[in-house]
C-alpha cells in the first residue's frame, strides 16, 4: 500500500490510488490542489492541543472544535482579502473590518450597562438588584480600577 504524503491528496476509493501511489489514480476522487483558504497543519496541531475538549469525546466535540477554529480562520483570512481589495479602491478596508470584527465592550461598558439595566436602576430608588453574576462583572471593573 503506497501511502499518500500530501494531506490534501486524498483518496476515496481503495483502488489504483492506494495500491500504486497518488499519480495512479483513475476514480477521480484525489484532490492535487489545495484550497486558497487552508490553515497550515502547525497552527491545525495547536488547534487540536488547545482544545478543551477531550480527543476521545463521543459527541464529536473535539472534532467540532477544531472546525469551528477552520472556519474563524478562514473567515479572518476573507475578510482581510475583502479589506485590503475594498482599501484599494477606497478608504473603507478599516471601516468593513469594524463592522465586521466589532471589538467587545470594555468591562467598564460592560459594567456600566450591566447597571443600566438591573432591577431598581431607575433613579432615585433606596436599593438596585444584582444578581451574582452582575455583581462579579462590576467587582472585576472596579478591580481594574488604579487605588486612590
Amino acid at each position: 500500500m503506497t501511502v499518500i504524503n500530501n494531506p490534501v491528496q486524498i483518496a476515496e476509493c481503495d483502488g489504483p490510488c492506494f495500491e500504486n501511489g497518488p499519480e495512479a489514480c483513475d476514480c477521480g476522487a484525489l484532490m492535487t490542489e489545495q484550497h486558497l483558504i487552508t490553515p497550515p497543519p502547525e497552527l491545525v496541531a495547536s488547534w487540536g492541543n488547545s482544545s478543551p475538549v477531550d480527543f476521545f469525546d463521543a459527541h464529536w466535540g473535539y472534532e467540532q472544535y477544531i472546525a469551528t477554529q477552520a472556519a474563524n480562520w478562514g473567515a479572518n483570512q476573507e475578510l482581510e482579502a475583502c479589506c485590503e481589495w475594498v482599501q484599494a479602491f477606497a478608504d473603507w478596508g478599516d471601516l468593513l473590518r469594524q463592522d465586521r470584527r466589532p471589538k467587545p465592550p470594555s468591562l467598564k461598558e460592560q459594567a456600566l450597562a450591566t447597571l443600566e439595566s438591573a432591577d431598581g436602576s431607575e433613579y432615585p430608588v433606596i436599593s438596585t438588584t444584582l444578581t451574582a453574576d452582575q455583581h462579579a462583572l462590576i467587582r472585576r471593573a472596579l478591580e481594574t480600577l488604579p487605588d486612590g
